[in-house]
């Protein structure tokens, strides 16, 4: 599943059992415990808690971002998430490959956050990347075909599979379409296409993403300045998180003050990331919850 149909994401499911699986719903029914993703990484870093070393990053994949941890208790994967770090912070970029199980957080406004616990990972190269760059195309397009498809019946496991819909998706598309509305599937059409793009064109992944694709839009001619860079975005955001003071503001409440303001959205997001990354004028403490770094 590419970044972009998982990041966009609104749909829990949780067994009431001790340990029934639990599971996130894309908009086209993708229903995911665990994902193998891939991509260049973008974020890697320690953090000290009171359980111990904790890790957080994040791999940009050609549709988007995940983000993912490695928490305390899995002390089989801190050496060699303590080697990621190293070569992280000495400025080398790689690609990661990564089996983790789905998580979510839910802010008050009832926004939900998705990220994975990495439970497998290991550095790849080029040609390993484009063979998952094909598959999770294929899977997106059978998806996307699929829940097309099941537009023309009733969302329920007998319509469905009296539509021929394939029967390992009817369960998510049937919760997708009861919980999801006017789901737009060109987004993730167009993730494909970029992906596809990188393959055909062989080009160099780790320097073919550093935007994000998002579907072109026209814009008034006033906000062209604002969209061309994440400047404008930068001084909105630390305006922002500077009148909070400590409390912790969200992701989508940032987004949504810079698109406000005029920025883009691709803007907003490269602009978080450099002030937290790059610049360190930003904290997060909290996966999707941000705060100015404080003086002294």
């Amino acid at each position: 599943m590419f970044a972009t149909e998982f990041s966009g994401a609104s749909l829990t499911e949780q067994g009431v059992e001790e340990f029934a699986p639990a599971f996130i719903i894309s908009k086209i029914g993708g229903k995911l415990n665990r994902a193998l993703i891939c991509g260049v990484i973008d974020r890697m870093e320690r953090r000290e808690g009171d359980s111990g070393s904790s890790y957080s990053g994040s791999i940009r994949d050609p549709t988007g971002v995940y983000f993912f941890n490695v928490a305390p208790f899995q002390t089989e994967l801190h050496a060699d998430a303590e080697e990621l770090v190293s070569r992280f912070e000495s400025g080398e970029r790689f690609l990661l490959m990564m089996v983790g199980k789905s998580r979510w957080y839910e802010n008050d406004d009832g926004a939900i956050f998705t990220s994975l616990r990495a439970e497998e990972f290991t550095i790849v190269d080029k040609e390993r990347y484009m063979c998952w760059l094909v598959g999770a195309s294929d899977s997106t397009l059978r998806r996307i075909v699929s829940y097309e498809k099941s537009l023309d019946c009733e969302p329920n496991i007998p319509a469905m599979k009296s539509s021929g819909t394939p029967e390992d998706l009817i369960p998510g598309i049937v919760a997708a379409r009861q919980h999801y509305q006017n789901v737009d599937t060109e987004e993730l059409r167009l993730g494909v296409l970029q992906a596809l793009s990188m393959v055909i064109g062989k080009k160099d992944p780790i320097k073919g993403m550093e935007t994000t694709l998002e579907p072109e839009q026209p814009q008034p001619a006033e906000q062209t300045e604002a969209q061309s860079g994440p400047v404008d975005a930068s001084q909105v955001i630390l305006d922002l998180l500077s009148s909070k003071g400590d409390e912790l503001v969200d992701y989508d409440s940032l987004v949504g003050a810079c698109t406000s303001a005029g920025a883009s959205r691709e803007a907003a997001e490269d602009a978080i990331e450099s002030l937290r990354d790059i610049g360190g004028e930003i904290l997060e403490p909290r996966f999707g919850f941000f705060q100015a770094l404080q003086d002294g």
